[in-house]
């Protein structure tokens, strides 16, 4: 970003928006691009006045229209960074100061002929139309590896505790996706804590760092390949796809994985096959909640998708996974009338986003409802693959309910897994799951142990969706012929479900 600023303003450009949470890295950075370039830095917040650090000058400042018109008085070559400037410019649902609105115009424009130059901060920037082309906005981007490494090996040396730099190394390969400060103190914890600079510690602070906001969520899946019966094309192309992140890849021609869309039935294990691909693919899982991407104040919602994608591409190479993403984008299709187009830009933006991205991210999403889905979300590009997770066939639904038979902790020689397999035709693999609990509590309210005839009764009454979905299911299958990949080697059946007498 600095290389950026130096650039811009040396080309004459008069007006910035910096977009960052780390106000006091992005002053420091502004502070070394006026020290290179020879200009003088002024700082205006609403609480502190307007202040210059090297002649150690205050001016009692509160009114920001004050602040705006206070650039005429500077010397030529000068910067004038004002902080948290937009909240001025207009509230949520109200119209813009135009006043305000007119000075930023007029001094920016004024600015652009007296050698002088407007910097805005803050975590998100919304400028009203008649400023959006006056300004240029940069992100600031969260830092990177030797950033992070650099201030691992300060804080050791300041403790004066001695880290070998592989430590090192892993300390800040923990705190990535961090910004400086989360980083700094979290390593800090670390060293008051423990002495040295643990990298599982960094990692599960970050966890919680990471999910404070509830949009992302770094999971820890426990979940194995072993612990998925069937899906046998899915689970191979993921794997051969291990090792494509890294630089052997690049140097052999290829692109980084962008994803891939699982669309299927629901209770088909589309879920669980994201959480299983970060074991295949050895890579941290982030958990993208679409829904809360979206907030009331006018241009939160596309800094929230910014602040999540910025993260992803902090930590990649990673899985970003969007579960159920219809749900989250349900508006993009419509006429915006609802929610004056947010789901729209914010849905647009993301698609941007997958198409240009160039950062080892790879996005895994998942669907149940392929026409609540706007076509070019589905279009080569975006994904490198679309699957379609069907009803498990009958290879299938034995791998499954041997699964669930052994999670609670039961021996499958004991019980009667072909008698299941025949009887669940139909089934979901989360309906299989639920006949095992099912018939445990029957089992343990009766004193007894898990039994093939306690199954049988819990499948027995067990309606599957195949049979209340017919229809639907029907339907789906007829879009992804063609149109996807099949997930699994084999097919299956709706059945016409027939209940058994107890």
């Amino acid at each position: 970003m600095q290389r950026e600023l130096i650039d811009r303003v040396r080309a004459g450009f008069s007006g910035f928006c910096i977009v960052t949470a780390e106000e006091t890295r992005a002053e420091r950075v502004v502070q070394a691009v006026a020290q290179e370039l020879g200009y003088q830095l002024y700082s205006w917040s609403i609480t502190d006045g307007l202040l210059c650090p090297s002649a150690s000058s205050v001016r009692d400042m509160p009114d920001p229209l004050d602040a705006v018109n206070a650039v005429t008085e500077l010397p030529e070559n000068s910067i004038l960074l004002l902080k948290d400037f937009q909240h001025f410019l207009g509230e949520t649902g109200q119209p813009p100061d135009p006043i305000l609105v007119r000075a930023v115009r007029d001094r920016t424009r004024d600015a652009r002929s007296t050698g002088k130059v407007i910097i805005l901060t803050g975590c998100a920037i919304e400028l009203p139309l008649d400023l959006r082309k006056e300004f240029t906005t940069l992100e600031m981007e969260l830092p990177d590896r030797q950033t992070l490494v650099a201030i691992a090996r300060q804080l050791a040396q300041s403790a004066e505790i001695e880290v070998d730099d592989a430590t090192i190394e892993s300390a800040a390969e923990s705190a990535r996706g961090l910004t400086t400060v989360e980083a700094e103190d979290l390593m800090a914890l670390s060293l008051v804590t423990c002495r040295t600079l643990d990298a599982s510690m960094i990692a599960r602070e970050k966890a919680k760092t990471i999910g404070h906001d509830g949009i992302l969520e770094l999971v820890e899946p426990s979940e194995t390949v072993d612990d998925i019966g069937g899906l046998e094309n899915l689970k191979a192309w993921l794997a051969k796809r291990r090792n494509a992140f890294g630089d052997a890849a690049r140097a052999f021609g290829l692109p980084n994985p962008k994803g891939a869309l699982i669309l299927g039935i629901p209770g088909t294990g589309k879920s669980l096959s994201a959480k299983v691909a970060s074991s295949i693919l050895r890579r941290p899982i982030l958990r993208l909640d679409a829904g809360r991407l979206f907030a009331g104040i006018v241009g939160q919602s596309e800094a929230n998708l910014r602040r999540a994608t910025q993260t992803a591409e902090a930590i990649a190479p990673c899985i970003l996974w969007i579960d159920e993403i219809e749900k989250g984008m349900s508006g993009s299709r419509g006429n915006g009338a609802n929610d004056g187009g947010t789901t729209a830009r914010v849905f647009g933006s993301f698609l941007s986003w997958m198409q240009e991205k160039t950062s080892p991210v790879f996005v895994i999403a998942t669907a149940n409802d392929v026409t609540q889905l706007p076509p070019e979300l589905l279009r080569k590009g975006r994904f490198d693959e679309l699957f379609f997770v069907d009803l498990p066939d009958e290879g299938e639904r034995e791998a499954i309910w041997r699964i669930h038979v052994r999670h609670r902790e039961r021996d499958d020689g004991n019980l009667d897994v072909n008698a299941f397999v025949k009887l669940s035709d139909g089934f979901t693999g989360s309906e299989i799951e639920q006949a095992v609990i099912d018939a445990m509590f029957d089992c343990f309210d009766n004193g007894d142990d898990l039994s093939t005839g306690s199954v049988i009764h819990a499948i027995q009454n067990t309606v599957p969706l195949s049979v209340t979905m017919a229809e639907d299911i029907e339907r789906l299958r007829k879009w992804a012929t063609n149109r996807a990949r099949p997930a699994s080697t084999g097919a299956a059946s709706v059945p016409q479900h027939r209940r058994i007498a107890a």
